[in-house]
């Protein structure tokens, strides 16, 4: 029985686990999504998350905690420069699975994993600036143009007074 048993070993020994999971968050990180089956995607998100919120607080310690799990400098950098800035008001979730269904070769369900604050798709990756929504109102134009007279007449009084 499995009781209390909750790391996915991945039908792999322990140190091939933890090469794997080491080089699936580098490449995350790098490339801000992969695809990879869905079972690994599920053991990356809990291997990968903890290392993003280490990066929200930059200090060597952090750094050198970080860096002993992943074993990649650019990453690394990459995780503390650009990730922790785009992250550092979100209180959790960095990553998002997506299903994309099987694959040919093997039938093994497959899934994209990707860092949310970076998707250009979903809403808040993209960095354009919304204008405010117009709102029209029935009879506007009445309203400019007794706006437009009132105006012309308040300049014809003025040109009196002078």
């Amino acid at each position: 029985m499995r009781h209390g048993d909750k790391i996915k070993n991945l039908s792999r020994t322990a140190s091939h686990r933890k090469a794997l999971l080491s080089n699936l968050a580098a490449q995350l990180i790098q490339h801000k999504k992969i695809v990879t089956t869905l079972a690994k995607a599920k053991a990356l998100r809990v291997y990968v998350e903890p290392l993003i919120t280490k990066a929200k607080e930059n200090t060597t310690h952090q750094r050198r905690i970080v860096f002993s799990h992943l074993q990649d400098k650019a990453a690394v950098t990459e995780l503390f420069s650009t990730v922790s800035e785009k992250v550092a008001g979100r209180p959790g979730g960095y990553t998002r699975i997506i299903k994309l269904g099987k694959r040919v070769g093997d039938n093994a369900e497959t899934a994209m994993i990707e860092l949310v604050d970076f998707n250009l798709i979903y809403g808040k990756g993209v960095e354009t600036k919304a204008e405010p929504a117009k709102r029209t109102r029935r009879g506007a134009s009445k309203k400019k143009a007794a706006d437009a007279t009132n105006t012309e007449a308040v300049a014809e009084t003025k040109d009196e007074k002078k």
